[in-house]
């Protein structure tokens, strides 16, 4: 005989974060849960749920563990839980915050959840490090792009890094600006920010820059059809990247080496696609560029190569 897992009987059975979570885990594994906004495993998906939704530290879980909850919190914990298995959409949207490089930035379903690799990027040695880099001073970077904004969470990254810049962030989605606006806003670069609405370079006529940033839909159609319904949560527009999920990155390597400056660079994330883009372009001296969970899956092109590949 089965017994049917309800929150109200977890609120009124668990008491401690420790009991929740491991409530949580067995939940999520129960239901088959699919992952890859932020967490990749039941466990962390738990802890991250929990302790937002107690406006915990999400970084800090050993202090709060045997923590016993009150009637509130326990009911509160025990329903964004049954939430993600019921609506089965990724926990960003239920909470309606995702952080990059430990920065929280509002989401929802107007725009993708940002998971860019670019992130990790910026924050790392080849902006600004002491050996080899991409850009040697971000100090000396003057104009920045980012195309497919989104969320605008990468915009605003960008702001921070190369503090001298200004940023321009286009998308084609309006619903998606809305929320890179509020983004924007909370960010404190309004000054440095400026949003556009538009497909890729199409609105910004012929303004250069220094540093080209985009994470555009790179999801091709087999995969597209195969998506788990967390994913379907997203909006297509901000996925789909036709037949081989290259066709948007085609076009901007077509048409970046009009808008960056002589010594000018482009950094696009763009998928699995790597053995098509080599084939595809052999004159393109490609920098393929590691992160932590990716090899490959990221480029940097300056202009000089853009436009000696063609």
């Amino acid at each position: 005989m089965t017994t049917k897992h309800t929150a109200a009987a977890a609120a009124a059975e668990l008491s401690t974060i420790r009991d929740f979570l491991r409530y949580g885990v067995s939940r999520f594994n129960e239901a088959d849960l699919d992952y890859g906004h932020g967490t990749t495993t039941a466990f962390d998906e738990a802890v991250f749920l929990v302790l937002e939704t107690l406006h915990l530290p999400v970084d800090q879980l050993d202090p709060y563990l045997d923590s016993r909850l009150t009637a509130a919190e326990r009911e509160a914990v025990a329903g964004i839980l049954h939430a993600r298995i019921d609506t089965r959409k990724p926990a960003p949207y239920l909470l309606n915050k995702a952080y990059i490089q430990g920065i929280p930035f509002y989401v929802d379903e107007r725009v993708i959840v940002p998971r860019s690799y670019i992130g990790e990027l910026l924050f790392s040695d080849l902006f600004g490090g002491d050996d080899f880099t991409l850009v040697e001073d971000p100090t000396s970077v003057e104009r920045v792009l980012d195309l497919c904004t989104g969320s605008g969470c990468l915009a605003i990254l960008a702001a921070r890094i190369f503090p001298e810049a200004q940023v321009d962030a286009v998308d084609l989605s309006p619903d998606a600006l809305e929320v890179a606006k509020r983004n924007v806003a909370d960010s404190g670069f309004e000054d440095r920010i400026t949003l556009h609405q538009g497909d890729l370079f199409a609105p910004l006529k012929t303004r250069k820059y220094d540093v080209i940033i985009t994470n555009p839909p790179y999801v091709d159609a087999e995969s597209m059809d195969a998506l788990p319904p967390e994913f379907r949560a997203e909006p297509e527009m901000a996925l789909a990247g036709g037949d081989d999920g290259l066709d948007i990155v085609r076009r901007i390597l077509k048409e970046a080496p009009k808008h960056l400056t002589p010594e000018g660079g482009l950094l696009c994330e763009f998928g699995t696609g790597r053995e098509i883009l080599e084939a595809e372009y052999p004159h393109l001296d490609f920098l393929w560029l590691q992160t932590a969970n990716s090899f490959g899956e990221v480029f940097w092109l300056t202009r000089e190569q853009l436009k000696a590949g063609k």
